[in-house]
């Protein structure tokens, strides 16, 4: 049976007759025996194989080149090399699939640029191997931190007709030879569709009835943005709970921050301890601050008041009725509280309809979480519960207000408060790893203009 390179590290014993599969990073040749640098994935350290000619398969060891993926039995003994406890002893080897000259990842230095021309080859290697890894256990992070709170997993829908942010950034679905606005009767849904930028107005639906929900999937968001921030496919986590304030709404939100932070330092160590070494050396004292300092709390008016009087010659001028941006942020976080941060109450006209809007008539119940390397990690709000109000709000975005007559029933029918955020996942990641594009914490990046793989 096969044995993963990440179990061999951790045996505390020697073992006979293990058995590894995986694909070859170098080969070096000796007289009577070569070395081979193994790696299935699991880890990302390699498994050091010793192979002395004259084993079975020993004869084809020249076509073991780098990228050729490979089966060795052997025994585990002590490694006499430092920084490795095991080698393997080849009694066996067999090659799998060859790779030839024109294989791109040789042992050499790669751009991230270079590399996402080959996105189906870079997780093989140690950063994306890293990234990839984090990313997996993350996202069991992030149903772990749920379900152990007894929410419930809602699965809210790709293809809608209904634009929550009210922006109009929508990728239309259609099956219209011609022009995609002509008679929308006959298109396949009967009406204009698009893809889903948000699960959040479905995910209403369910915590009026449910009461704690959240959804985690795929978004997409038709902005001709080609930032290191922002992609046009996306995953997004949206919590959703009735009964809930805004209050209550950050109290959860910092929660779930703290807990990813927690859950990296504690799980993804040695892919942390990669990322400090060859991305961002300040990865694990960022993590660290974030997980032990309380956050602070502060009014968007208060926030826009300590960035213009701080002297701060920022890009981006400040000012009431403008939303912050990130170098905004990052200074709140950095440099004025030094600590981790929640600005609420953003002025109404800056945020989307169903924002619960605030007794003095001008700002809206809305928060952004500010994390240190960043800036906004999390977008939330107290939604508009009352009708009346929520009516109104359509009418000022210009939205119609028969495209919204379900999410308003949801106020005709036992309206209750409730509140929820919505969290970019690959803007969590590269906030617990330090990687600074999003096209490289993604699988395959979808931004304007490449649509590859």
């Amino acid at each position: 049976m096969r044995t993963l390179i990440k179990h061999i590290r951790a045996l505390s014993a020697p073992a006979d007759a293990v058995i590894v599969q995986g694909w070859v990073r170098t080969r070096r040749d000796a007289k009577g025996f070569s070395f081979l640098e193994l790696n299935d994935g699991s880890c990302l350290a390699n498994l050091q194989v010793v192979v002395d000619a004259g084993i079975p398969g020993s004869a084809h060891l020249a076509s073991f080149t780098t990228g050729a993926s490979v089966v060795v039995n052997g025994n585990l003994v002590p490694s006499p090399a430092p920084g490795q406890k095991w080698e393997l002893r080849a009694t066996k080897i067999e090659l799998l699939g060859t790779a030839d000259a024109s294989y791109p990842l040789q042992k050499k230095g790669h751009t991230l640029e270079f590399l996402r021309t080959i996105a189906h080859l870079r997780p093989r290697s140690n950063l994306f191997g890293a990234v990839f890894r984090t990313r997996s256990k993350l996202a069991f992070a992030v149903h772990e931190f749920f379900q152990s709170r007894e929410f419930i997993y809602v699965h809210t829908p790709i293809i809608t007709a209904s634009d929550c942010e009210g922006a109009g950034e929508m990728f239309r679905v259609t099956t219209l030879k011609g022009k995609p606005d002509e008679k929308p009767e006959a298109d396949f849904f009967g009406k204009p569709t698009y893809l889903t930028v948000s699960g959040q107005l479905e995910g209403e639906t369910f915590a009026c009835a449910l009461s704690n929900i959240y959804t985690f999937g795929p978004t997409f968001r038709a902005e001709n943005s080609n930032t290191a921030r922002h992609a046009a496919e996306f995953w997004m986590i949206e919590p959703e709970m009735a009964f809930c304030d805004l209050p209550g709404d950050m109290d959860l939100a910092e929660e779930f921050i703290k807990a990813m932070a927690r859950y990296a330092l504690e799980h993804c160590a040695e892919d942390l301890a990669f990322f400090a070494k060859f991305v961002d050396k300040g990865v694990p004292e960022r993590l660290q601050f974030v997980v032990e300092r309380p956050f602070v709390r502060v009014p968007y008016t208060e926030a826009v008041g300590i960035l213009k009087q701080s002297g701060k010659p920022f890009e981006f001028p400040v000012d009431y009725g403008q939303n912050l941006q990130s170098e905004h942020e990052r200074f709140l976080t950095e440099e004025h509280f030094k600590s981790p941060t929640t600005v609420f109450n953003y002025p109404r006209e800056i945020k989307p309809f169903y924002m619960r809007l605030n007794d003095d008539g001008k700002t809206v119940t809305a928060m952004d979480v500010l994390v240190p390397g960043i800036g906004e990690v999390i977008g939330g709000a107290q939604r508009e519960e009352r009708l009346a109000q929520l009516q109104e709000n359509l009418e000022a975005h210009q939205l119609k207000p028969e495209d919204y007559w379900w999410y308003t029933d949801l106020r005709r029918y036992g309206t209750v408060p409730h509140a929820g955020f919505g969290l970019g996942f690959e803007r969590l990641l590269m906030f617990l790893t330090g990687v600074a594009n999003i096209r490289d914490v993604i699988p395959f990046a979808r931004t304007p203009g490449n649509a590859e793989f």
